[in-house]
């Protein structure tokens, strides 16, 4: 048996309460870095970075077609919210030309690319990026439901339409249910996905 301090509710700094938990629980305390509530130091912003990089997450083309022109943008932080109705999320720097594209288009696209995507993904994550020409390196064709970019050979790709927009800290997350999806990679290459580990592109081990 270990006693733990656990969180009993209230308002503003939280006070502890001790509770017996039966398990492996280790001893001894963590070296945990504390973060302040008011402004994180850059002390703190630079160790996130750091420890955030450790998260391992696909990586995909976040496109829409607003005022007949294309936007696309490298994405990593996206997710499947729910199977019904099929929804999904993307978190876009707020800052950036495709979270404004997107925000006023109302629909979107996302191609989750392979390995073999590796420098289209760079070129489209590139701050520089020019809007004119944007796309004329890059292999892609038309989503029927929304005619926003597909990139060619995509391990899966959805169509969607916004259904909610948040703001969060430098970033919004844009919620979508899907309009249309499909493959456009086949064998192998399906199983060969582009990753984005410790701020580098990688393979899933063969």
């Amino acid at each position: 048996m270990a006693v733990r301090p656990v969180l009993e509710g209230c308002s503003g700094r939280c006070r502890t309460r001790p509770a017996i938990v039966a398990g492996m629980e280790s001893s001894g305390a963590l070296n945990a870095h504390t973060v302040d509530d008011a402004q994180p130091s850059q002390a703190s912003i630079d160790l996130y970075r750091t420890l955030s990089a450790d998260i391992a997450s696909g990586v995909a083309v976040a496109s829409t077609l607003w005022r007949k022109r294309d936007y696309a943008a490298t994405v990593t932080g996206h997710m499947s919210v729910s199977y019904d109705p099929p929804t999904m999320l993307v978190s876009l720097y707020d800052g950036g030309r495709i979270a404004d594209a997107v925000s006023e288009s109302g629909t979107w696209a996302l191609s989750l690319l392979g390995s073999g995507h590796q420098s289209t993904a760079n070129w489209l994550a590139s701050p520089g990026a020019p809007l004119e020409g944007l796309l004329t390196q890059v292999p892609f064709r038309r989503g029927p439901a929304t005619g926003a970019v597909i990139i060619d050979g995509a391990l899966a790709y959805f169509e969607l339409r916004t259904v909610d927009i948040h703001e969060a800290a430098t970033h919004l997350l844009v919620v979508g249910e899907v309009l249309s999806m499909g493959r456009d990679a086949s064998g192998r290459e399906v199983q060969d996905p582009l990753i984005h580990h410790s701020s580098s592109y990688r393979r899933l081990a063969p």
